[in-house]
């Protein structure tokens, strides 16, 4: 079928508009009429990683309707209202132990842009091939083609738009607080970067019963929204002794991905305390031994939660009004993505969302 999508054709250049021709469902596969889809840093890393295969469409905080299903699949239906989340195999020892996140193909499966056979399942006009398989599904577009493992049917009732960044934002945020560092009621977290991670990561130490929640920025809005949401102090990322402001907490969670920031994050640890990395930056990170000294450092992938499970977990916290991420969103047509990109980079949008059926 033609579908239209926001091509990345070069790293230097703004995403452009395109129509392009996308292949029915195959053994496995849905395929989803986009409703809303987020925009996340991590649809932007080639701006700085140009090792990935172009023209490529980007999107992997999908929400939509099923329009249809291929061969084999049996638990999902055309109809269904869904959110796609990332892709996992369901067959290797981290997926049969219920860390799908952690999955043996999990790199060829989301950040190939192709399926792990290496087809990429679309084609732009000229007949070239054009990678859509981002995060097993490529939803800066009108339809994309997902796995019944990565959709999750959600109620009819839910305001469909929205829900796209619980599939990986939101997701990864909560989850690193409440599955990875299962912060306890009483402990004390500082979140480095609160852009849509982080301040889902506050509101989840809000919802954990945290009783110091330090919010680290270089944005006095996001501060000061991290406030309204559940932080306890506000500290400006600039400041030049940033260690000693933040002071000594129990728990960590870094999103920036820029190796200062994550050595202060480990360095204002108390003792035997947790630090968890999420960001995706392409610095090296050097860490004495002795600074560790009974310390626990981790890299967390997607919060570490099974989508099918933890995604309606969030959806309730939100109907109870305990994880109001819709505060942090803000919406675009899909032809105004590079708007979109540009509020996302200058702080202006924290979570821009792309409705491909708008004007």
């Amino acid at each position: 079928m033609r579908a239209v999508g926001a091509i990345l054709r070069d790293p230097a250049k703004p995403f452009t508009i395109e129509e392009f021709e996308l292949a029915d469902p195959g053994p496995g596969e849905v395929l989803v009429r986009v409703v809303g889809v987020g925009l996340c840093h991590t649809d932007l890393l080639l701006r700085d990683r140009p090792a990935l295969p172009l023209p490529m469409v980007f999107g992997h905080e999908g929400s939509g309707v099923v329009e249809a299903v291929g061969p084999g699949v049996r638990r999902i239906a055309p109809g269904d209202h869904v959110v796609l989340s990332y892709d996992s195999c369901g067959w290797c020892g981290q997926c049969q132990a219920g860390s799908s996140a952690y999955c043996d193909e999990f790199t060829a499966r989301n950040l190939t842009g192709t399926r792990p056979d290496g087809t990429t399942g679309a084609r732009d006009l000229a007949g070239g091939p054009l990678a859509a398989r981002w995060f097993g599904q490529s939803s800066f577009a009108t339809h994309a083609l997902a796995t019944e493992r990565n959709v999750v049917p959600v109620d009819p009732a839910l305001p469909l738009a929205l829900l796209g960044p619980l599939a990986c934002g939101i997701q990864t945020g909560v989850g690193s607080v409440l599955n990875s560092l299962r912060v306890p009621p009483g402990a004390g977290i500082a979140v480095f970067g609160v852009g849509t991670v982080g301040l889902a990561a506050v509101m989840a130490a809000r919802i954990a019963g945290a009783d110091e929640i330090v919010a680290v920025d270089l944005h006095p809005r996001r501060l000061a929204l991290a406030l309204e949401l559940g932080a306890t102090r506000a500290v400006d990322g600039a400041e030049p002794e940033l260690a000693a402001a933040v002071g000594q907490v129990d728990h960590t969670l870094d999103t920036t991905g820029v190796p200062e920031v994550m050595h202060t994050a480990i360095a204002v640890l108390r003792p035997r305390g947790s630090c968890g990395l999420v960001g995706g930056g392409s610095g090296q990170l050097t860490v004495r031994p002795q600074l560790l000294a009974g310390r626990m450092l981790r890299y967390l992938i997607e919060g570490e939660a099974v989508p099918h499970q933890f995604i309606p977990r969030l959806i309730g916290l939100w109907k109870q009004g305990r994880l109001p991420f819709d505060r942090l969103v803000r919406s675009y047509p899909l032809t105004a993505v590079n708007e979109a990109e540009r509020d996302a980079a200058d702080g202006t949008a924290i979570k821009p969302v792309l409705l491909p059926g708008s004007p």
